[in-house]
């Protein structure tokens, strides 16, 4: 599918754009950004839920287009049409996961989420940053997951993609750094977040999360209080922590009993 523009708000307003806009944090990320004056250029698939979405924050205060990021081409589409309003703040939220042994996972499954969870958080970042760098100001979240700092057996995949996520927010910051940069990279990770997201996987969850809202508050406050890493309560803090402390054979060994746990719907 093309990229499709569902409301069209042109303004110099300063705007954020925010990929997986529709449901769950990408959503209430756009809510708060809304209350701090930014206009917002959302994208998602789900056309109808955009539409509303555009209703309930005020069409005068969005642009909605929807698009599939698992294109490369839409990923480009999307950020030419950015360059249009004045662009601050990039929020790398669409994502999806897939659960099951690897050996029986879905190829072609598998290779959307790796082009929406990697090859468009790639792009998107890449673009975006550039124009920032040249302005001297800016602000990305990716948002990864927990999940990325440990290997996880049943969804190898997912984990690999939140684990690149991971690394090159990391990696990028310090080249910012380095430059003595004004533009901010910050990554979330949260453990289990209480969204659409277990369903679209597949499966039922085995351990209750926060909720959207919170992980929300806690990425925006992150993202503009300068943060590196947002990660969501103490215990997933100890989860990142020890995840990175511990020999893999040993986190493999656990996350195989908490992944095993979940079923299939």
């Amino acid at each position: 599918m093309a990229m499709k523009i569902i409301h069209e708000n042109i303004t110099m307003r300063k705007t954020a754009v925010v990929t997986g806009a529709t449901s769950g944090i990408g959503r209430d990320i756009a809510r708060l950004l809304g209350k701090r004056g930014y206009h917002l250029l959302l994208t998602g698939r789900n056309e109808d839920e955009l539409s509303r979405l555009c209703d309930e924050l005020g069409r005068k205060n969005v642009t909605a287009v929807s698009a599939d990021l698992s294109d490369v081409k839409e990923c480009g589409a999307l950020y030419r049409y950015a360059r249009q309003y004045n662009t601050e703040v990039l929020i790398n939220n669409a994502g999806f996961g897939l659960h099951g042994e690897f050996v029986e996972a879905n190829l072609k499954a598998e290779m959307k989420m790796l082009d929406v969870n990697v090859r468009a958080v790639h792009i998107l970042m890449k673009l975006f940053l550039r124009d920032f760098v040249k302005r001297n100001k800016g602000y990305i979240l990716n948002v990864a997951s927990v999940a990325g700092f440990v290997p996880g057996p049943f969804m190898s995949g997912y984990y690999a993609t939140k684990s690149y996520v991971i690394s090159m927010s990391e990696s990028v910051y310090e080249e910012l750094r380095h430059r003595k940069s004004r533009v901010r990279i910050c990554v979330l990770c949260p453990g289990p977040v209480d969204t659409s997201f277990n369903s679209r996987a597949g499966v039922t969850g085995s351990f209750s999360g926060i909720s959207s809202e919170e992980a929300a508050e806690e990425a925006v406050e992150g993202l503009f209080g300068g943060k590196l890493l947002v990660v969501p309560t103490s215990k997933v803090k100890l989860i990142a922590v020890f995840g990175r402390m511990l020999p893999a054979k040993i986190v493999a060994a656990v996350n195989y009993y908490v992944q095993g746990k979940k079923k299939k719907i």
